[in-house]
């Protein structure tokens, strides 16, 4: 293996920086840890996303938890989505005992217990800031995506979308795209109105949108289809100098699939769509964090899995990173895996001919190196130690370097009941999303109609009155419901357009 004295020499001036950086650990050589040799990752290089990979029980979670501590020290807030549910120690301070006062013997770093400004956020009944989106605002492109309807259906849905733009009926939850899809069915009035001005709809195809509504309701989109939406901008916050770490629970991913995958392509095109273009900003501005992401990509949708492509390659230059925490690098699609730029890689186990595969492949997307034999050490990595390579500030591959990890600052358990009451309770953001708005939109304008419909008027006379009064809408345009409705029109167009980029490379 390569000179003690040249490998200190080279990986020091590869790991450098001008500007501001974090620490994830020390270089080592033939296993010993080399207190010489910080692994450093520039700020400007973190929104060119990354991975972190390894078998189970190797480490991740808690070199996920190192680089959020990390970037909440530089101001930078992130976003994890807590699929184990394990990470929310984060919020109380970490606790010194005999394991790591022996590795911050070795590394001669500080080690500082201390808390970290978190907010609990969830897409399900837990407590935490309720994440929410209007139907309007997600649109039919996106809508039609994640209900996986075909080309029709999704030709159908953006009619039903035009047709509640026109007449005033705003999309607020799944009451109402249903309500209105009945009524263009079912009601008189409103099939007169469709086929008229739009053309023809099949019953049939507006059946099966209803079923495929009603399946989604059924994982639980209810609550998180409705007012007040999210806004992404609450991402941002910071506290006392420290980037605030928000970590979304979504525990129960295996059997909400649709409802994940729902919020995962809002989340995305609404980051894509409300932040500004960073440019060469010196650090990220957000950094999404997507634990356990082999799930992701197996039980998700493909709606799902080809929106993730087309972001990562396009939302960097919002200054946001995405990083992945699997298994094995494999889980993670080829188009994605090509444009990650730093990839931390705990111990792989070779137990099987398809593992030892598996640990070929993962070696093989390293730089070469003359000081470890790579396919032999990735097997036998201790725990708190990983194969590091990065982007330097001229965005270079930096030489592969065997790192031994720094441990969390932060509690390395999870939070109990009594401390999530109490950090929710305290919370501006729970209590600002807290309460559910029930805005006046098209269920009860159209439930208003057709009980007007009932009463003793022919209806021709009916759909003359109907015909006539345009003032109606226009009041319900004014009103605060039809106002959430017409702002984001502008931002639906060019939803479609991210939604169209999404539509190819269909995963099986």
């Amino acid at each position: 293996m390569g000179d003690k004295k040249q490998f200190i020499e080279e990986l020091n001036s590869r790991y450098a920086s001008k500007g501001e950086y974090i620490v994830l650990g020390k270089g080592m050589l033939e296993g010993e840890v080399i207190p010489e040799v910080d692994v450093i990752i520039p700020l400007k290089t973190i929104n060119r996303h990354g991975l972190i990979a390894g078998a189970t029980g190797t480490g991740k979670t808690k070199t996920l938890q190192v680089f959020a501590e990390q970037l909440s020290h530089a101001g930078v807030p992130s976003l994890v989505l807590d699929i184990k549910g394990d990470f929310s120690g984060i919020a109380e301070a970490g606790n010194m005992n005999a394991v790591i006062e022996e590795r911050y013997a070795k590394t001669q770093l500080p080690y500082t217990p201390q808390a970290f400004p978190v907010e609990l956020m969830t897409i399900s009944g837990e407590k935490g800031v309720k994440l929410r989106a209007t139907v309007t605002e997600f649109g039919p492109i996106l809508l039609s995506k994640i209900l996986e309807l075909n080309d029709t259906q999704q030709s159908i849905m953006s009619i039903v979308f035009k047709y509640c733009d026109d007449k005033g009926l705003p999309l607020i939850d799944l009451n109402d795209l249903k309500k209105v899809l009945q009524y263009v069915t079912e009601n008189p009035q409103g099939k007169l109105e469709i086929s008229t001005n739009y053309g023809a709809i099949s019953p049939a195809s507006l059946g099966a949108i209803l079923r495929s509504i009603v399946a989604l309701e059924q994982q639980g989109a209810s609550s998180f289809f409705g007012e007040l939406s999210f806004d992404v901008h609450d991402l941002l916050q910071t506290k006392d100098g420290k980037g605030v770490v928000n970590i979304l629970r979504v525990s129960d991913i295996q059997s909400k699939p649709q409802l994940f995958s729902t919020f995962m392509l809002s989340l995305f095109a609404e980051i894509y769509m409300t932040f500004p273009e960073e440019g060469d900003s010196g650090k990220p501005k957000l950094v999404l964090f997507i634990d356990e992401a082999h799930l992701i990509f197996d039980e998700s949708s493909k709606a799902l899995v080809s929106q993730i492509e087309t972001m990562v390659k396009l939302i960097r230059s919002k200054g946001v990173g995405i990083y992945f925490i699997t298994q094995i690098p494999g889980d993670v699609p080829e188009s994605v895996l090509s444009q990650l730029g730093l990839k931390i890689q705990h111990a792989l186990r070779g137990f099987t001919a398809k593992d030892k595969k598996e640990i070929t492949k993962a070696v093989e997307n390293y730089p070469t190196t003359e000081y470890y034999d790579s396919s032999t050490l990735i097997q036998n990595l201790g725990i708190g130690e990983a194969f590091i390579t990065a982007l330097d500030e001229k965005g270079i591959p930096t030489p592969l370097v065997h790192t031994y990890l720094i441990s969390p600052e932060s509690r390395m358990d999870v939070l109990n009941e009594t401390e999530i009451l109490e950090l929710t309770g305290k919370s501006s953001l729970v209590a600002k999303y807290e309460q559910v708005v029930n805005s006046e939109s098209a269920y009860e304008i159209l439930v208003g109609r057709m009980e007007q419909a009932t009463q003793n008027v022919p209806l021709n006379q009916k759909t003359k009155n109907v015909k006539e009064e345009p003032g109606m809408f226009e009041q319900v345009l004014q009103s605060k419901a039809g106002r959430t409705f017409t702002s984001t029109l502008m931002r639906e167009g060019a939803k479609a357009i991210l939604g169209m980029l999404g539509l190819g490379g269909r995963r099986r």
